[in-house]
């Protein structure tokens, strides 16, 4: 968990770790520099769990490569999942996830969710994901909510997140080129938090940082490049009309 200036919505992050039905977890909150009151908060929940582990960063980053980085290095179990301290999992998130693993072609388990707004109302804004997913798959568009993504490190290791712009789709696709395949719930395991700072780039600076996946993180022909963004661009359209 990422956290940088995090007060208002941490609270209710952690704790819907905290109120997860599978029990055995651990929570690393990687600071990013916080200059509110978000660490006292973050360490006091660390106090009264031992499964919740604080880490700062001595400088702020900015990109959040880093922190995920920071604790993607200290993580001790086998599966890797991500939460951004303004959203929130359900409470059967993490048992409904883990079992689908069994399944050796699986690398990746991902679900539906839901948005919420700023106070936390969920409105029924589902974004529905595919039930599987493969690389050439992946490529049209990235359907793997990050806040619901996991991922085995017994299978691919531990992923490096690499310091450019949609971070987490290039982690997704590095994990499914292997010749893996991610799976999902086929259920909402958890609320995104749509803020007033949600969106701080462009439309355009979005679609240029789309192509350079293409381009520069796969290394993809123009043409093929081009087919799959048309792709893309589809799919975000249906999405941002939901």
């Amino acid at each position: 968990m990422p956290m940088h200036n995090s007060s208002k919505f941490l609270g209710k992050a952690i704790e819907s770790v905290i109120h997860q039905k599978y029990r055995d977890w651990e929570l690393l909150i990687v600071d990013d520099n916080s200059t509110d009151d978000s660490v006292s908060i973050a360490q006091q929940y660390a106090a009264k769990d031992s499964r919740i582990q604080v880490l700062r960063n001595d400088r702020p980053i900015g990109m959040p490569s880093a922190p995920r980085n920071y604790g993607v290095k200290h993580a001790r179990g086998r599966y890797i999942a991500f939460l951004d301290s303004d959203d929130m999992w359900l409470p059967y998130k993490l048992s409904q996830q883990i079992p689908l693993f069994r399944d050796p072609r699986v690398a990746i388990v991902y679900s539906n969710y839901e948005k919420m707004d700023e106070r936390g109302i969920r409105n029924s804004r589902i974004i529905y994901a595919p039930r599987m997913q493969d690389y050439r798959g992946l490529l049209k568009g990235n359907i793997i909510g990050n806040l619901t993504g996991v991922y085995d490190t017994y299978k691919v290791g531990k992923i490096t997140i690499k310091d450019i712009h949609h971070e987490d789709f290039v982690m997704w696709l590095s994990i499914l080129k292997k010749g893996f395949i991610a799976k999902s719930t086929d259920t909402v395991t958890a609320a995104y938090r749509i803020t007033t700072g949600s969106v701080s780039a462009s439309k355009f600076k979005i679609l240029r940082w789309q192509w350079d996946v293409y381009r520069k993180s796969e290394q993809l022909s123009v043409p093929l490049s081009a087919y799959y963004y048309i792709n893309y661009a589809i799919r975000a359209l249906i999405k941002r009309l939901k």
